[in-house]
Parts: C-alpha cells; sequence; structure tokens
C-alpha cells in the first residue's frame, strides 16, 4: 500500500529522523510516539505492539513528544469513561499547562486537549446543565425529517457525476454529505458546507494550519449565533440559545463547534469505511445483496472493524491510582484507544466473527460522555449509502485495492481516495430548483476546500424504483 507524505510537522525539539528511520516512532525515554510513519501506516498493529510490551495501557507520545497514556484494553476503556470522579474531563486537571511540556499558543494539540466552555470539557452538575441542551437540539429533529434532507443532499451530489460513470467518492460524496446535513441542522446557509468540510478535515489532521482551521471554523459559528439571536428558526443553534440552562454566547458556539466536527469527522469517515467495504469485499457486499446482514447492521460491523474515531481524547486522573497494572500519577493524560479496545482479545477472541447485531462497541465512547448525536450520524450514514447504491447498484472499484491510500492522524484513519466505476445514469426527475453551492476561492488562513462542481438542478427522490439489492443482485449474477 502507497502511502501519502505526512499531512503534519512535529514540534519536538532537536532534529527529525528521517522517514523509514527505526528510531521515528520513539521519542524521550525510548517511548512509542503515536504520530511519525507507524502511526500512519499502520496504526492497528502499533496499538497491538503497544499492547504487547504493556498491556491494557501503555505509555506513549503525542505531537511534541508530549507524554500521555492510551488505554488499550476494552474493559479499561468503559472503566476510564464510566468514573468521572477519577478520570476527569477537565483539561485543567492537566500537569502539561503548568511543566512548559505544551505550548498552548502554537501546538496542534490544543484544539483537540484544549479547554473549551463545552459538555465534553465538564463533569457532574455543570456536565448535566450543559449537555441537558444539546440533547434537547439534538432530539427536537425526527428522524423522517432528517431523512428528507439527506434525501435531498445525496440526490444532488450524485446528480454532479451520474452521468460520466466514474466519480472519486471520499471527495464528492462521503465528506460532503455529512456536512451539508449538519450544516442545515445547525441553523447555517448551505454554502458554508464547502469550505467547512476542508476546515475540519484539517484540524483533525493536526497540521500547522490547525490552530487557523479552528479559529476559522469559530469564526464561522460566531456570526450563526449572531444571526440567530436576532432571525432563531427550528434549528439547533436556537434551541442552545434559548434553552432554560441559560447558555452564554460563548458556550452556545462552542457546543455547535462540538456537535458540527464531532458529527462530521466520524460520519465522513464511517461512510468511507462502510463504501470500501461494499466495493472490495464480495462477501460483505454478498451478505449485503443477500439479505443476510441489512444496511444499519453493516454500518455496526465497520464500527467495530474501523471506528471512524481511533483515539478518543481525553481524560485527565484527579489522582494517584493505578490502571492495567499502570501507576497514573494525579493529572496525567489518559486517552481512549477505542479501535484497540474494539478488537481487544478479551471480549473478541476472533475478531473475523461477524458482530454486526451487537452494538457494544466503543466507537462513540461509552460512559456519561457517550456521542449524544450517534443516531443522527447513523441515519447519514445509512441513508446516504442507501440512497447511492440504490441509484449506482453497479458501482466498483477503479483502481486495483492495493493502490488505496489512507491519511492517518493521532485520533483517526482517513481514506483519502475511493474511485469508482458504473454504469452512466442521467439525473433524477427533480422537484427543488436550488443547486448545491460551489467551494469558496481559496483563502489565506485555511487551505482551500475541495472542488465540487455544482448540480445542475437539486432533485428530490423520484418515484417508485427497484430496490439496489435486487439490482445489485442481478449485477452480481452477470459477472
Amino acid at each position: 500500500m502507497t502511502v501519502p507524505p505526512t499531512d503534519h510537522t512535529t514540534t519536538e525539539p532537536g532534529a527529525t529522523p528521517p522517514r523509514g528511520c527505526p528510531h521515528a516512532d520513539t521519542g524521550v525515554d525510548g517511548l512509542t510516539r503515536l504520530h511519525g510513519p507507524t502511526a500512519e501506516t499502520d496504526p492497528m498493529g502499533l496499538y497491538e505492539k503497544l499492547r504487547a510490551a504493556h498491556g491494557p495501557v501503555a505509555p506513549v507520545l503525542l505531537d511534541g513528544d508530549v507524554r500521555a497514556w492510551l488505554v488499550l484494553g476494552y474493559l479499561e476503556n468503559r472503566d476510564v469513561a464510566s468514573r468521572s470522579t477519577q478520570f476527569s474531563r477537565d483539561p485543567r486537571t492537566w500537569h502539561g499547562w503548568k511543566s512548559g511540556e505544551i505550548d498552548a499558543a502554537t501546538s496542534p494539540l490544543v484544539p483537540m486537549i484544549g479547554w473549551r466552555p463545552d459538555c465534553v470539557c465538564a463533569d457532574g452538575e455543570e456536565h448535566q446543565r450543559l449537555r441537558g441542551a444539546v440533547t434537547a437540539g439534538l432530539d427536537q429533529f425526527d428522524h423522517r425529517g432528517i431523512r428528507r434532507h439527506i434525501t435531498r443532499f445525496a440526490h444532488q451530489l450524485i446528480d454532479g457525476f451520474c452521468e460520466r460513470g466514474e466519480v472519486e467518492l471520499v471527495s464528492r460524496f462521503t465528506e460532503h454529505l455529512p456536512m451539508l446535513v449538519l450544516t442545515h441542522l445547525l441553523g447555517m446557509p448551505d454554502e458554508s458546507g464547502p469550505r467547512l468540510v476542508h476546515a475540519a478535515r484539517d484540524l483533525f489532521k493536526a497540521t500547522e494550519t490547525s490552530l487557523a482551521s479552528n479559529a476559522y471554523v469559530l469564526e464561522a459559528l460566531e456570526q450563526l449565533v449572531l444571526m440567530k439571536k436576532s432571525a432563531p428558526g427550528q434549528d439547533i443553534a436556537s434551541v442552545l440559545l434559548s434553552h432554560p440552562a441559560g447558555l452564554t454566547d460563548e458556550e452556545v458556539k462552542h457546543h455547535l463547534r462540538l456537535i458540527l466536527l464531532a458529527g462530521y469527522e466520524t460520519t465522513a469517515n464511517l461512510m468511507s469505511n462502510v463504501l470500501r467495504m461494499v466495493v472490495t469485499d464480495p462477501r460483505f457486499r454478498g451478505s449485503l445483496a443477500g439479505g443476510q446482514m441489512t444496511l444499519p447492521e453493516a454500518v455496526e460491523q465497520v464500527l467495530w472493524d474501523e471506528p471512524p474515531l481511533m483515539v478518543c481524547p481525553g481524560r485527565w486522573a484527579t489522582g494517584d491510582t493505578s490502571l492495567g497494572g499502570q501507576e497514573i500519577k494525579a493529572g496525567d493524560m489518559l486517552l481512549l484507544g477505542l479501535a484497540a479496545g474494539n478488537v481487544d482479545k478479551a471480549i473478541r477472541p476472533d475478531p473475523s466473527t461477524r458482530v454486526h447485531h451487537n452494538r457494544a462497541h466503543l466507537s462513540f465512547s461509552a460512559g456519561a460522555h457517550e456521542c449524544p448525536g450517534q443516531d443522527i450520524g447513523r441515519v447519514i450514514a445509512d441513508t446516504g449509502i442507501d440512497i447511492l447504491l440504490t441509484r449506482l447498484p453497479d458501482i466498483a472499484l477503479a483502481v486495483p485495492e492495493e493502490r488505496l491510500t489512507w491519511r492517518s492522524s493521532t485520533w483517526s484513519r482517513h481514506l483519502t481516495a475511493l474511485p469508482v466505476t458504473f454504469a452512466p445514469r442521467l439525473p433524477e426527475a427533480h422537484d427543488v430548483t436550488a443547486p448545491l453551492p460551489a467551494p469558496p476561492p481559496p483563502s489565506s488562513a485555511v487551505p482551500a476546500a475541495p472542488q465540487l462542481p455544482p448540480a445542475d438542478v437539486a432533485v428530490g427522490r423520484g418515484g417508485p424504483r427497484t430496490t439496489w439489492r435486487a439490482r445489485l443482485r442481478r449485477f452480481l449474477r452477470r459477472r
């Protein structure tokens, strides 16, 4: 498998080992880095090496050789996620801020581990107050209503490429559909989506421009808060502003950021991973076509095997304790190893055994901070993929599987491209007339968004059609 060049620079002191050097994966005191060559090319292999060397909890280094503990065991992950009195979600507990281990003004880690006035960085009653407002904002939408928006956007995106007979699905579909849906639910105009796609991706990559990308996202959301204060609507921003919890404008802005970024990253990666399985794994595709596995079950299987967020930041020890045979000191940082926990042999002795009927995976974390928007992410993935396979049931991988590439950061593994071919088709019958926006021109603060030509027309769901499973079965029989 070819691997693209690294997308981030480190801030570690001294010379950086050249790519391929065996020392590139180790830093101070010989500890393993969660960034660098091995983390980028084989993160799951790296987790297993750490598990073999240290057990269910391993000492690791983040960008800049910042020390942390990576929790690898399934039960240990659930323990940390469920004991907020021992493992706080408030990053101000971390001793690294005072020790000079990190430069808060320049470190690309800050957007991921820095304190913000949102429910993710709070515990106890404060967490309940803030999370209650978030839950109210998310619960106002019934799934049928959300599906209508997903359907509209999915058809619009597909109409932009269905006549060509080929497309790169990551940049043209899986990266854009979740952002278009989420920005709509938040109350933002549709034209905000393409630019935010690029900013969100850059933020999660921990690059030298991550701070600028984070600032761009916050600026866009600050404008949304101001707009909704004067013209509220039926959207998440308006609910947060009017909720009895009494959120400040700053709290509203940061909760909008949380919903947007967490929902986007996990859903875009999940959709890419499911579609990759469809076009590369005949057994997976055959189970879908034959009805042995429903699409929602296929999504759960991928959540077990390839969680969209592989490592979740972070927890901070409130006092000295022991975990997985390691001595944890007060103020230490812990990272939830979601991907490693999902394949822990203590709960999955045979990783090849199908578990698509089981939702006990760690992909949305656990405990009081388990993702409140996970069902919306599932609806976006299920509906978007269903529409794509209904309209293009004969999609096939356009390149040999070994040519697929990934871009990895400490937190996630992202498929860079998924080129497919299919029989060209005409756009669907349309019942709305607003095309999706083209991406804005490049700016110096945030790299340009991927080019997405506007659709000629916006379309809704057409009349009755043969189900994609039936069309896929016919296609497979012809092969």
